[in-house]
């Protein structure tokens, strides 16, 4: 073969004439004349095989060349030929290759046709591609269009050929074919044909979608050959970061490109190649491209998490980018360290470099906890609990970044927070402190610990040393004694020595008899530390003797005094490797002994050390935790439900952990069982039921009990808001149908009952966990009513009156299903045992001092009317009993104190007898009186109405039944008049039982017949008497029990109105108030044409001094002017200084009121000037601080345009009814608080005569000037330029005043107006247009159309001075005096429209 084939740049340069042996394409054959030669091209790959393509290339080319002209099906032939072609070489070059004895021509030959087969596959599924796109676009189904048929079997087609073109190329190119080329060089214009190819494909917008993932696969893989073996490592990542700038959608498919690319092929320098390229675009860059910053950071996000440990060494690139302005490259970045310090940078077993980088990863982690983009530093708070989770953050971390994790609660982002929410659920999960944690626990242990460390440090500071003094120094200190002793034992002696010697040696060998060489040894070196020299010398020659063959004596062979001194040494100090093993033998020494001690001391105080700081860091992860707790418990009521759905979530985990005050957080959530939102609800119905509702134990019996347990914790100390949320949870669980309902049943009443020994709080939350299953299934309770009456109310009731109680709340939840159905109201006969009972329960308790026997009492009256038969008459014998109690008991003491000449304390002297009555027994049988007028009335309103309702419904439905066929038509035909006649009928019968419902009340239940009218005079008595009755529950009770008798009538209630109010103001115990303001909010709602007028008393009532007054009267307030049963007026400025008010909580409620009140349309914009008269009226005294705090609240809600506009002017108009320096600084204060518009500064500019002559005044400049600085942010030059003018003006005046500014500059304006400047000072401007008109809702002229006179701050209606009244003493007889003067009560004004008693009664 003379000819080469090089693969082109262009299609169309193979038809030109080209160098020397260069292929040149003879025939371009046209696309009708294809047909046939494609047919010979299929017989010659048959006969010859791949290798046909030498002869048929033209053809393919002229496929290429005509591709838009020819025929769908000739191509698709075209493609299947060649891929036969690429299989086929494929399949026979191995042997080629691996042959040594291949001619250069037929190496040429195979080249050629691989290059030919391979450009020809390659342009041509490119041609395909692009088909495919151009069809995916045209025939996209419309909204309401179809796919073309052909177009969409030709994509499916494709997308199923993509793949085998793919295989083939891979097949091919895995084999070594470089060895084809000359010198294995492989042209660079052939690996792009390919690589072209797999981009081209790549661009595919459904690449990454599942169903590609084959093609994708074959694609990296192919691309990791050509990278592996034809060195496109530096094109690659060059094309990788073209792609992504361009394809978002490509981010995962290269990040698991590049993973592949590095673990299977070994490729790890294209991870650095790529990273560096993203490292090196600068922000202004990636600020440009803002599809392209969202692929990059995907692509190193998800690279990360495939790679963490090969993302280190290029980790300082990416680090760049956390300063840059990119904020989703910093996301990116983080979540790396994340991966880095999760899977690589944890454990104990890092080295000193390996740790360095932890920490410095963490602390860069840390500083972005505080970025500026919000989801940056949710993101990081992400990434910490993913951390935590795993357990990869190291302990002396937790501390602070639990602390971070607190802060961050405060987040102005709701991401950011709920990220931190789940962050310190993950730490609680997952600490390694303690499994309950509580600050309060820690704390003695941590004290008794911390002394026992003190007292250590201190034992060894106070310790004297000891001086260590080694064995070589003891040695070299004895040694010359020594050396004289045994020269002495060596030398000649005389016959006494001798025999002396001998004894010694004797009694020295009698010692060592049994001994062997070491321990023969330790005895010689103890004589030496003794200093007993010429004793340790014999026996060490002695030893020799009877051990010849041990090697300590060995030397003594040869007896002199060098070989004695040597041995005695080495006993002494011992040999290298013999000196542990006979130290061990040897006697301890003071020395050794003080070693010991020290270190055993020293161990000690390690580990105590190590035990303080232990219970130190718990102690303060604790303390954080309860904080974060307190802060999570005030996020359960915000209005994002993903936030309170993690701060559920998390009071659940706290909970579970025991954490102190966990409790309180899973308390406050049960009101959410109530949500409108479903979410909410659920989450918080889900909460419970994991704590409580799915308890763990072997048994059902133990899980029962578990649960009761459980839910019994729960209900102590619980308050009545709390129970009845609860009860929606119970509810829920005994309609599930679980099955540990009969379970759960049988153990609250073995607990109730006393079967199982129990405390009285336990039996108590039985009793009303019963109760709240009856709610779910009535006979639950019912069928054990009897039980009930025998446990709680029988002969021991007095001496528990809270479990009483609470049977009693129990019993009364099975009435709830009839008060609620249509049906015949349950009752039981009188003589019923419960109530037998409970009347003698409540007589008894009348004269006993139990101070839970009024609860009881009031829930017993209840029942009584709610279950009874005539419960009126069973009250009504109720008071004659427990009267009659009352005085036998008065008669018993007065035959005791019948000598007595004065009344003791605690009891009242009676007028008449001079006989003594307990003011606790009194004030008992005063409280009953008013439950029973209370419940009474509520029995005739509700039960009463409600059954003339029922019985009424039943005869007309009779009547309707008996009527014939004949009526029925008539009806038919008179239909539209029947209808309106009913109506009316049954309109006029309402009103006729409401009528009579009232009657009873107006001249039955206070007839003298009626024992309740028996107790009212004694009860204003009491209540107009307060010095002589000055018992503060007699008190307390009386007033109490008068305000439920002024709800029987109108009469009654006009005749103590008086009274009531004289209470309210002037009673001294704070109770007594707050109990008159509920009572008189219910009777404004009862009566308020008879209340209207005295609604001033009850605002005074916001500023009592005592907070609990303040709170009541507050939220009284608010549900009167919500409901719209108080108009509002200029008094609720007493509700605004609340706002300032000390108690966080008045506060609150406050605020409440004012959001509440926001939402009616335009009220606080109506009331905002009387409220600013008000308040900066002089005799109030508040301070500018506290009028500017309560002002900026207010004025938040004025948020129209036209409502601001119009406040300017109104504002700006008082400025001349201004006395003071103080009210002028606190209207200019106001002005500077609204939102100003362009229309409410020209109308300031409008009134600059109301102000200018103020301005030299600090206060009312700074407050105008600081309008100005508002203005000019974000405004128009044309507007900019006149808020300049306005500033520069406000200036002037301020600093040489009004006179020497405006007199010379405008005189000429002043001669114009042709008025003199004292009339411009005093007259307002009026506006240019509709100044004279009244605004719609108006019934008086605006404030600026008043004359200067009415501008002061507001007076009181009614000036008549109240007459100072004093409460009557002991002494007094006219008991009256301290009522109200009839010059003091209040005149009726205007009447309040009242809702019908009909809709009442429904209600």
């Amino acid at each position: 073969m003379s000819w080469d084939f090089f693969v082109p740049v262009c299609v169309g340069d193979l038809v030109k004439s080209g160098g020397i042996n260069q292929y040149v394409v003879q025939d371009v054959v046209s696309p009708k004349q294809l047909p046939p030669y494609l047919s010979k091209f299929k017989a010659a790959l048959r006969s010859q095989g791949p290798m046909c393509i030498l002869e048929h290339f033209d053809t393919g080319y002229s496929v290429l060349q005509q591709c838009r002209s020819v025929e769908l099906g000739v191509k698709e032939d075209t493609l299947e030929l060649l891929i036969q072609v690429v299989n086929g070489l494929a399949a026979s070059l191995p042997a080629l290759l691996v042959s040594t004895s291949v001619s250069s021509a037929e190496r040429k030959e195979k080249l050629n046709a691989v290059k030919m087969s391979v450009y020809l596959l390659c342009k041509l599924t490119e041609i395909f591609e692009s088909d495919s796109n151009r069809q995916c676009i045209v025939t996209a189904p419309g909204k309401g269009g179809k796919k073309g048929k052909g177009g969409g079997e030709g994509l499916l087609q494709w997308d199923s050929e993509r793949e085998k073109v793919l295989q083939a190329l891979v097949q091919l190119l895995q084999l070594d074919i470089r060895s084809l080329w000359s010198l294995s060089l492989v042209e660079e214009e052939f690996i792009s044909c390919v690589t072209c190819c797999c981009y081209k494909l790549l661009e595919n917008p459904t690449i990454s979608h599942v169903k590609s993932k084959p093609t994708r696969d074959c694609i990296i893989h192919l691309l990791g050959v050509l990278i592996k073996k034809y060195n496109h490592l530096l094109g690659a990542s060059v094309k990788v970061i073209q792609l992504l700038q361009h394809f978002e959608q490509l981010s995962s498919v290269f990040a698991q490109a590049v993973f592949v690319w590095s673990t299977e092929y070994g490729v790890r320098a294209i991870i650095g190649e790529v990273i560096r390229e993203i490292g090196q675009r600068s922000s202004e860059e990636l600020a440009r491209e803002a599809s392209g910053v969202k692929a990059f950071s995907s692509f190193i996000a998800e690279l990360g998490s495939l790679v963490p440990e090969l993302m280190i060494p290029n980790i300082s690139v990416l680090i760049t980018h956390l300063e840059g302005e990119s904020h989703t490259m910093r996301v990116a970045v983080c979540e790396v360290l994340g991966e880095i310090l999760v899977r690589v940078l944890c454990g104990d077993g890092l080295d000193e470099s390996g740790k360095a980088d932890r920490d410095r990863f963490f602390d860069t982690l840390q500083e972005h906890l505080h970025d500026t983009h919000s989801h940056v530093r949710a993101r990081v708070l992400q990434v910490y609990a993913r951390i935590v989770n795993s357990k990869a953050l190291p302990l002396c971390k937790y501390s602070e970044v639990m602390e971070l994790a607190v802060g961050r609660l405060m987040d102005k982002s709701i991401n950011a927070v709920k990220s931190a929410i789940q962050l310190l659920a993950a730490f609680i999960a997952h600490n390694p402190y303690s499994c309950k944690l509580s600050s309060a626990d820690l704390k003695k242990p941590l004290e008794k610990e911390a002394a026992k460390l003190k007292e250590i440090k201190e034992k060894l500071t106070g310790k004297a040393p000891v001086a260590m003094i080694k064995a070589s120094e003891l040695w070299a200190a004895m040694e010359p004694e020594l050396l004289v002793t045994v020269r002495a034992e060596l030398e000649p002696t005389s016959e006494a020595e001798e025999e002396e010697k001998e004894d010694d040696d004797r009694d020295v060998e009698e010692d060592k008899e049994a001994e062997d060489d070491r321990a023969t040894a330790v005895k010689v070196a103890q004589f030496l530390r003794v200093n007993k020299y010429r004793n340790a010398v014999r026996l060490c020659i002695r030893a020799h003797r009877c051990f010849p063959e041990s090697e300590m004596f060995a030397s003594l062979s040869t007896l002199t005094p060098e070989t004695v001194i040597d041995t005695l040494a080495l006993i002494f100090k011992g040999s290298d490797e013999d000196t542990s093993e006979l130290s061990q033998n040897l006697p301890p020494t003071p020395q050794k002994e003080a070693e010991k001690e020290e270190e055993e001391e020293d161990g000690e105080l390690k580990k105590q050390e190590m035990l303080v700081q232990y219970l130190k860091d718990t102690e303060t992860f604790a303390l954080q935790v309860e904080r974060a707790i307190s802060v999570i418990n005030t996020m359960l009521y915000l209005k994002t439900t993903s936030v309170v759905q993690e701060a559920v979530q998390f009071c659940v985990t706290v909970c579970e952990f025991s954490v102190a005050n966990s409790v309180s957080g899973v308390r406050k959530m049960l009101p959410l069982v109530w949500s409108t939102d479903a979410a909410i609800k659920d989450a918080v119905v889900q909460a419970y039921r994991r704590l409580y509702l799915n308890p763990q134990g072997d048994t059902i019996r133990v899980k029962a009990h578990t649960l009761v347990d459980s839910l019994s914790e729960l209900m102590v100390d619980a308050s009545l808001g709390t129970i009845q949320c609860l009860e929606e949870i119970v509810q829920e669980f005994f309609g599930s149908g679980s099955h540990l309902q009969s379970t759960v049943v049988q153990v609250l009443w073995e607990r109730f009952t006393g079967k199982r020994e129990t405390s009285g709080l336990q039996r108590r939350a039985a009793v009303l966990l019963l109760g709240m299953a009856a709610r779910a299934e009535r006979e639950v309770v019912l069928s054990n009513l009897d039980t009930l009456c025998s446990v709680a109310l029988g002969e021991k009731v007095t001496e528990d009156f809270l479990l009483a109680r609470d049977s009693v709340i129990t019993i009364c939840s099975i009435t709830d299903h009839h008060r609620l159905s249509k049906g015949a109201p349950f009752r039981l006969p009188q003589d019923h045992q419960l109530f037998t009972c409970l009347t003698q329960a409540i007589a008894e308790g009348v004269v006993m001092e139990d101070p839970y026997w009024q609860s009881f009492m009031e829930q017993a009256v209840r029942l009584l009317y709610f279950l009874a038969e005539s419960p009126d008459q069973l009250c009504s014998r109720l008071l004659q009993r427990s009267a009659r109690l009352l005085l036998d008991q008065i008669a018993e003491g007065g035959e005791l104190n019948k000598d007595a000449g004065q009344t003791q304390d605690g009891s009242q002297e009676s007028n008449e007898q001079g006989e003594q009555v307990n003011c606790v027994c009194l004030a008992q049988l005063l409280a009953l009186c008013g439950c029973v007028a209370f419940w009474q009335v509520s029995h005739l309103e509700r039960s009463v109405s409600a059954e003339l309702r029922r019985r009424r419904g039943e005869t007309e439905e009779r009547e309707e039944k008996e009527k014939g066929p004949s009526s029925k038509a008539k009806q038919a035909a008179n239909e539209s008049a029947m209808e309106e006649e009913l109506g009316l009928m049954g309109a006029s019968a309402e009103d006729t039982e409401a009528e009579l419902i009232r009657k009873i009340c107006e001249t039955e239940l206070l007839a003298e017949e009626n024992l309740l009218c028996a107790f009212l005079p004694l009860l204003v008595r009491v209540c107009s008497s307060p010095g002589r009755y000055s018992h503060p529950q007699l008190t307390t009770a009386a007033c109490l029990a008068l305000s439920q008798y002024m709800m029987i009538s109108p009469s009654v209630c006009e005749e103590n109105i008086r009274l009531m109010f004289t209470v309210l103001e002037r009673s001294s115990l704070p109770v007594v108030r707050a109990n008159a303001i509920i009572a008189l909010g219910d009777l404004t709602v009862r009566f308020p044409n008879i209340l209207e007028p005295w609604t001033q008393n009850l605002y005074a009532r916001l500023s009592d001094e005592v907070p609990s007054v303040r709170q009541t009267a507050v939220t009284v307030l608010t549900q009167l002017v919500l409901k719209d049963v108080l108009k509002v007026k200029g008094q609720v400025s007493e509700v605004a200084v609340l706002l300032i008010d000390p108690e966080p909580h008045i506060t609150s409620l406050a605020l409440n009121f004012f959001n509440e009140l926001a939402s009616k349309d335009n009220a606080i914009y109506n009331l905002l000037p009387d409220i600013i008269s008000r308040l900066s009226d002089p005799e109030r005294g508040m301070t500018s601080e506290d009028f500017n705090t309560i002002m900026k609240q207010l004025f938040s809600y004025i948020t129209k345009e036209r409502q601001t506009e119009s406040l300017v002017e109104k504002l700006c108009q008082r400025f001349r009814t201004a006395k003071t320096e103080r009210q002028w600084c606190d209207l200019a204060m106001s002005l500077s608080l609204l939102s100003m518009c362009e229309r409410g500064f020209k109308r300031l500019q409008e009134c600059w005569e109301c102000y200018s002559d103020k301005l030299t005044e600090p206060g009312v400049y700074q407050p105008l000037l600081s309008i100005t600085a508002k203005l000019r942010r974000g405004a128009k030059a044309q507007f900019k330029a006149q808020v300049d003018e306005f500033e520069k003006r406000l200036t002037a005046v301020h600093t040489r005043g009004l006179e020497n500014v405006e007199s010379p500059e405008m005189d000429e304006e002043n001669a114009n107006e042709g008025g003199s400047s004292d009339k411009t000072v005093m007259r307002t401007p009026l506006p240019a247009r509709g100044r004279a008109r009244i605004k719609r809702g108006q019934s008086k002229p605006s404030v600026s159309g008043r004359s200067d006179d009415s501008f002061v701050t507001p007076q009181k209606s009614r000036k008549s001075k109240k007459p100072v009244i004093t409460f009557s003493s002991d002494e007094e007889e006219d008991e009256e005096d301290a009522v109200m003067a009839e010059s003091e009560t209040p005149k009726v004004t205007t009447p309040i429209a009242r809702t019908s008693r009909r809709a009442r009664l429904r209600n």
